[in-house]
Protein backbone atom coordinates (compact mmCIF):
# COMPACT_ATOMS: atom_id res chain seq x y z
CA UNK A 1 0.00 0.00 0.00
CA UNK A 2 2.65 2.41 0.88
CA UNK A 3 4.02 2.32 -2.90
CA UNK A 4 0.81 3.41 -4.33
CA UNK A 5 0.65 6.79 -2.55
CA UNK A 6 2.74 8.46 -4.50
CA UNK A 7 0.63 7.09 -7.43
CA UNK A 8 -2.54 8.14 -5.56
CA UNK A 9 -1.17 11.46 -5.35
CA UNK A 10 0.26 12.01 -8.46
CA UNK A 11 -3.13 10.61 -10.10
CA UNK A 12 -5.21 12.69 -7.73
CA UNK A 13 -3.37 15.98 -8.42
CA UNK A 14 -3.29 15.54 -12.10
CA UNK A 15 -7.07 15.18 -12.68
CA UNK A 16 -7.47 18.15 -10.57
CA UNK A 17 -4.69 20.40 -12.33
CA UNK A 18 -5.88 18.89 -16.02
CA UNK A 19 -9.45 20.22 -15.38
CA UNK A 20 -8.13 23.79 -14.88
CA UNK A 21 -7.29 24.95 -18.41
CA UNK A 22 -9.92 22.28 -20.04
CA UNK A 23 -12.44 24.32 -17.94
CA UNK A 24 -11.29 27.45 -19.59
CA UNK A 25 -10.84 25.94 -22.73
CA UNK A 26 -14.35 24.78 -22.37
CA UNK A 27 -16.10 28.40 -21.34
CA UNK A 28 -13.81 30.04 -24.47
CA UNK A 29 -15.08 27.55 -26.66
CA UNK A 30 -18.46 27.55 -26.07
CA UNK A 31 -18.66 31.42 -26.24
CA UNK A 32 -16.85 31.70 -29.73
CA UNK A 33 -19.58 28.88 -30.80
CA UNK A 34 -22.78 30.11 -29.96
CA UNK A 35 -21.78 33.74 -30.13
CA UNK A 36 -23.40 36.73 -27.67
CA UNK A 37 -26.47 36.28 -29.00
CA UNK A 38 -27.11 33.15 -27.28
CA UNK A 39 -23.91 32.92 -24.66
CA UNK A 40 -26.41 33.64 -21.31
CA UNK A 41 -28.90 30.82 -22.41
CA UNK A 42 -25.51 28.44 -22.88
CA UNK A 43 -24.22 29.62 -19.24
CA UNK A 44 -27.57 28.47 -18.14
CA UNK A 45 -27.29 25.17 -19.26
CA UNK A 46 -23.99 24.63 -18.28
CA UNK A 47 -24.72 25.77 -14.34
CA UNK A 48 -28.38 23.12 -14.68
CA UNK A 49 -25.43 20.31 -16.29
CA UNK A 50 -23.59 21.30 -12.95
CA UNK A 51 -26.18 20.92 -11.06
CA UNK A 52 -27.61 18.01 -12.29
CA UNK A 53 -23.51 16.17 -11.91
CA UNK A 54 -24.11 17.45 -7.94
CA UNK A 55 -27.08 16.08 -7.25
CA UNK A 56 -26.15 12.77 -9.08
CA UNK A 57 -22.88 12.91 -6.50
CA UNK A 58 -25.33 13.54 -3.41
CA UNK A 59 -26.82 10.29 -4.45
CA UNK A 60 -23.66 8.44 -5.68
CA UNK A 61 -22.89 5.05 -3.68
CA UNK A 62 -19.13 5.07 -3.87
CA UNK A 63 -17.28 8.06 -2.45
CA UNK A 64 -14.77 8.19 -5.14
CA UNK A 65 -17.65 9.03 -8.05
CA UNK A 66 -19.52 11.45 -5.43
CA UNK A 67 -16.00 13.62 -5.57
CA UNK A 68 -15.77 13.86 -9.07
CA UNK A 69 -19.32 14.42 -9.59
CA UNK A 70 -19.02 17.21 -6.85
CA UNK A 71 -16.10 18.46 -8.46
CA UNK A 72 -17.07 18.56 -11.98
CA UNK A 73 -20.24 19.65 -10.82
CA UNK A 74 -18.44 22.80 -9.18
CA UNK A 75 -16.78 23.46 -12.41
CA UNK A 76 -19.62 23.68 -14.64
CA UNK A 77 -21.53 25.64 -12.14
CA UNK A 78 -18.45 28.30 -12.00
CA UNK A 79 -18.24 28.12 -15.42
CA UNK A 80 -21.62 28.61 -16.51
CA UNK A 81 -23.56 30.56 -13.92
CA UNK A 82 -19.99 32.52 -12.39
CA UNK A 83 -17.99 32.95 -15.64
CA UNK A 84 -20.69 33.50 -18.51
CA UNK A 85 -22.75 34.97 -16.12
CA UNK A 86 -20.17 38.03 -15.55
CA UNK A 87 -19.31 37.98 -19.25
CA UNK A 88 -22.70 38.69 -20.16
CA UNK A 89 -23.96 41.07 -17.88
CA UNK A 90 -20.09 42.61 -18.68
CA UNK A 91 -21.09 42.81 -22.57
CA UNK A 92 -24.56 44.16 -21.81
CA UNK A 93 -22.92 46.83 -19.44
CA UNK A 94 -20.75 47.87 -22.43
CA UNK A 95 -17.74 47.11 -20.06
CA UNK A 96 -14.60 47.56 -21.99
CA UNK A 97 -11.54 44.77 -21.25
CA UNK A 98 -8.20 46.18 -19.80
CA UNK A 99 -5.95 46.71 -22.56
CA UNK A 100 -2.00 46.95 -22.34
CA UNK A 101 -0.23 47.41 -25.68
CA UNK A 102 -2.92 46.59 -27.85
CA UNK A 103 -3.21 43.44 -25.87
CA UNK A 104 -6.03 42.53 -23.51
CA UNK A 105 -4.76 41.39 -20.30
CA UNK A 106 -8.04 41.13 -18.00
CA UNK A 107 -11.51 40.19 -19.97
CA UNK A 108 -13.67 42.51 -18.73
CA UNK A 109 -16.45 40.23 -16.77
CA UNK A 110 -12.76 39.49 -14.70
CA UNK A 111 -13.42 43.36 -14.28
CA UNK A 112 -16.66 42.52 -12.57
CA UNK A 113 -15.62 39.89 -10.36
CA UNK A 114 -14.04 42.08 -7.67
CA UNK A 115 -17.92 43.60 -6.63
CA UNK A 116 -18.73 40.19 -5.58
CA UNK A 117 -16.28 40.45 -2.74
CA UNK A 118 -18.95 41.49 -0.31
CA UNK A 119 -20.65 38.10 -1.45
CA UNK A 120 -17.57 36.11 -0.59
CA UNK A 121 -16.96 37.67 2.93
CA UNK A 122 -20.53 36.72 3.73
CA UNK A 123 -19.66 32.90 3.02
CA UNK A 124 -16.65 33.10 5.04
CA UNK A 125 -18.30 34.70 7.98
CA UNK A 126 -20.58 31.57 8.06
CA UNK A 127 -17.94 28.87 7.55
CA UNK A 128 -15.87 30.79 10.18
CA UNK A 129 -18.15 31.98 13.19
CA UNK A 130 -21.37 29.17 11.77
CA UNK A 131 -20.37 26.29 11.75
CA UNK A 132 -17.86 23.98 12.73
CA UNK A 133 -16.49 22.84 9.66
CA UNK A 134 -14.17 19.93 8.19
CA UNK A 135 -11.76 22.17 6.98
CA UNK A 136 -8.12 22.76 9.13
CA UNK A 137 -7.57 26.70 8.26
CA UNK A 138 -11.11 27.33 9.83
CA UNK A 139 -11.08 24.83 12.73
CA UNK A 140 -7.32 26.98 12.98
CA UNK A 141 -9.10 29.92 13.03
CA UNK A 142 -12.07 29.14 15.65
CA UNK A 143 -9.70 27.91 18.32
CA UNK A 144 -7.39 31.29 18.03
CA UNK A 145 -10.18 33.37 18.38
CA UNK A 146 -11.90 30.74 21.00
CA UNK A 147 -14.55 30.52 19.20
CA UNK A 148 -15.24 26.80 18.72
CA UNK A 149 -16.53 26.48 21.93
CA UNK A 150 -20.04 28.27 21.05
CA UNK A 151 -20.01 26.16 17.96
CA UNK A 152 -21.08 23.06 19.08
CA UNK A 153 -19.75 19.61 19.03
CA UNK A 154 -21.73 19.08 15.34
CA UNK A 155 -20.03 19.69 12.05
CA UNK A 156 -21.89 20.84 9.34
CA UNK A 157 -23.19 18.19 6.36
CA UNK A 158 -20.31 15.53 5.51
CA UNK A 159 -22.12 14.64 2.14
CA UNK A 160 -18.60 14.33 -0.20
CA UNK A 161 -20.29 16.01 -3.43
CA UNK A 162 -21.80 19.05 -1.81
CA UNK A 163 -18.11 18.95 0.43
CA UNK A 164 -16.42 19.11 -2.44
CA UNK A 165 -18.76 21.16 -4.57
CA UNK A 166 -18.46 24.07 -2.01
CA UNK A 167 -14.79 23.34 -1.41
CA UNK A 168 -13.88 23.54 -5.33
CA UNK A 169 -16.09 27.00 -6.17
CA UNK A 170 -15.62 28.92 -2.53
CA UNK A 171 -11.43 28.14 -2.90
CA UNK A 172 -11.63 28.89 -7.00
CA UNK A 173 -13.86 31.94 -5.90
CA UNK A 174 -11.36 33.50 -3.20
CA UNK A 175 -8.38 32.96 -5.21
CA UNK A 176 -10.01 34.93 -8.70
CA UNK A 177 -10.44 37.65 -6.23
CA UNK A 178 -6.97 37.49 -4.46
CA UNK A 179 -5.74 37.93 -7.82
CA UNK A 180 -7.56 40.15 -9.42
CA UNK A 181 -7.07 42.95 -6.39
CA UNK A 182 -3.51 42.24 -7.15
CA UNK A 183 -3.46 43.08 -10.89
CA UNK A 184 -5.42 45.87 -9.99
CA UNK A 185 -2.93 48.93 -9.84
CA UNK A 186 -4.81 50.81 -7.19
CA UNK A 187 -3.76 48.28 -4.96
CA UNK A 188 -0.78 47.07 -6.35
CA UNK A 189 -0.11 45.83 -10.03
CA UNK A 190 1.11 42.69 -11.74
CA UNK A 191 4.47 43.73 -10.69
CA UNK A 192 4.27 44.68 -7.56
CA UNK A 193 6.37 43.30 -4.46
CA UNK A 194 3.31 41.93 -3.53
CA UNK A 195 1.84 39.54 -6.87
CA UNK A 196 5.39 38.35 -6.84
CA UNK A 197 4.72 37.31 -2.99
CA UNK A 198 1.47 35.70 -3.88
CA UNK A 199 3.28 33.84 -6.73
CA UNK A 200 6.12 32.24 -5.12
CA UNK A 201 4.35 32.09 -1.94
CA UNK A 202 1.80 29.94 -3.66
CA UNK A 203 4.17 27.66 -5.45
CA UNK A 204 5.96 26.51 -2.07
CA UNK A 205 2.58 26.55 0.13
CA UNK A 206 1.20 23.98 -2.65
CA UNK A 207 4.65 22.00 -2.71
CA UNK A 208 4.38 22.03 0.97
CA UNK A 209 0.70 20.54 0.93
CA UNK A 210 1.55 17.86 -2.12
CA UNK A 211 4.13 16.90 0.15
CA UNK A 212 1.31 15.82 2.45
CA UNK A 213 -0.36 14.66 -0.67
CA UNK A 214 2.20 11.94 -0.97
CA UNK A 215 0.73 10.54 2.19
CA UNK A 216 -2.53 9.56 1.28
CA UNK A 217 -3.40 6.23 -0.42
CA UNK A 218 -7.33 7.04 -0.29
CA UNK A 219 -7.63 8.11 -3.83
CA UNK A 220 -11.47 10.11 -2.81
CA UNK A 221 -9.71 11.71 0.11
CA UNK A 222 -6.50 12.70 -2.46
CA UNK A 223 -8.64 14.06 -5.01
CA UNK A 224 -10.06 16.73 -2.49
CA UNK A 225 -7.13 16.74 -0.68
CA UNK A 226 -5.30 17.72 -3.87
CA UNK A 227 -8.09 20.60 -5.16
CA UNK A 228 -6.57 23.15 -3.05
CA UNK A 229 -3.30 21.93 -3.94
CA UNK A 230 -3.98 22.30 -7.66
CA UNK A 231 -6.06 26.05 -6.88
CA UNK A 232 -3.42 27.53 -4.96
CA UNK A 233 -0.66 26.16 -7.46
CA UNK A 234 -2.54 27.96 -9.98
CA UNK A 235 -2.62 31.10 -8.63
CA UNK A 236 1.32 30.84 -9.71
CA UNK A 237 0.57 29.42 -13.30
CA UNK A 238 -1.95 32.10 -13.71
CA UNK A 239 1.02 34.98 -12.71
CA UNK A 240 3.35 33.56 -15.01
CA UNK A 241 0.70 33.76 -17.67
CA UNK A 242 0.24 37.21 -16.79
CA UNK A 243 4.47 37.96 -16.56
CA UNK A 244 3.93 36.26 -20.79
CA UNK A 245 6.33 33.88 -19.30
CA UNK A 246 4.57 31.18 -21.36
CA UNK A 247 1.81 31.02 -23.93
CA UNK A 248 -1.55 30.15 -21.85
CA UNK A 249 -2.93 27.59 -24.54
CA UNK A 250 -5.94 27.38 -22.91
CA UNK A 251 -7.24 30.95 -23.43
CA UNK A 252 -7.21 30.51 -27.46
CA UNK A 253 -7.76 26.65 -27.55
CA UNK A 254 -8.83 27.04 -31.65
CA UNK A 255 -5.10 27.52 -31.75
CA UNK A 256 -3.90 24.76 -30.13
CA UNK A 257 -6.10 22.18 -31.10
CA UNK A 258 -3.94 19.36 -31.21
CA UNK A 259 -3.06 20.53 -27.25
CA UNK A 260 -5.88 20.95 -26.31
CA UNK A 261 -7.33 17.28 -27.26
CA UNK A 262 -3.85 15.20 -25.91
CA UNK A 263 -5.02 16.89 -22.39
CA UNK A 264 -8.48 15.76 -22.41
CA UNK A 265 -7.49 12.43 -23.84
CA UNK A 266 -4.71 12.00 -20.72
CA UNK A 267 -7.72 13.37 -18.50
CA UNK A 268 -10.44 10.85 -19.88
CA UNK A 269 -7.49 8.15 -19.55
CA UNK A 270 -6.52 8.72 -15.79
CA UNK A 271 -10.20 9.10 -14.85
CA UNK A 272 -11.15 5.64 -16.54
CA UNK A 273 -8.05 4.29 -14.54
CA UNK A 274 -8.74 5.41 -11.34
CA UNK A 275 -12.35 4.51 -11.95
CA UNK A 276 -11.62 1.05 -13.08
CA UNK A 277 -8.42 0.57 -10.53
CA UNK A 278 -10.51 1.73 -7.66
CA UNK A 279 -13.58 -0.78 -8.47
CA UNK A 280 -11.14 -3.34 -8.69
CA UNK A 281 -9.19 -2.86 -5.13
CA UNK A 282 -12.72 -2.97 -3.73
CA UNK A 283 -13.82 -5.66 -5.44
CA UNK A 284 -10.18 -7.80 -3.89
CA UNK A 285 -11.01 -6.08 -0.97
CA UNK A 286 -14.68 -7.90 -0.59
CA UNK A 287 -13.22 -10.97 -1.79
CA UNK A 288 -10.52 -11.18 0.70
CA UNK A 289 -12.66 -10.50 3.46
Amino acid sequence: MKRLKPLTAFSAFSIVLLTMPLGHAAVILLQNALGREHVALAGLLVGFAGTGLLLAGMFASRELIATLLGMFGGLFVWSGWIEIGFEYYARRLGVDPLMRNGEVVTRAEYLLMPSSVGFFAIIMLYYLFGVRSGCRFFLWFQRLLRFDSRLGAGRSSRNVAMVTFMEFNVLLWGFYLLLLFAYDERFAGDRHPVTYFIAFGSLLWSILLFVKLLKIDHLAYAIRYAIPIVLIFWNFVEILGRWNVFTEIWIEPSKYVLEIVLMTLVLLILMLSVLFGAKGVRGAKQQNG
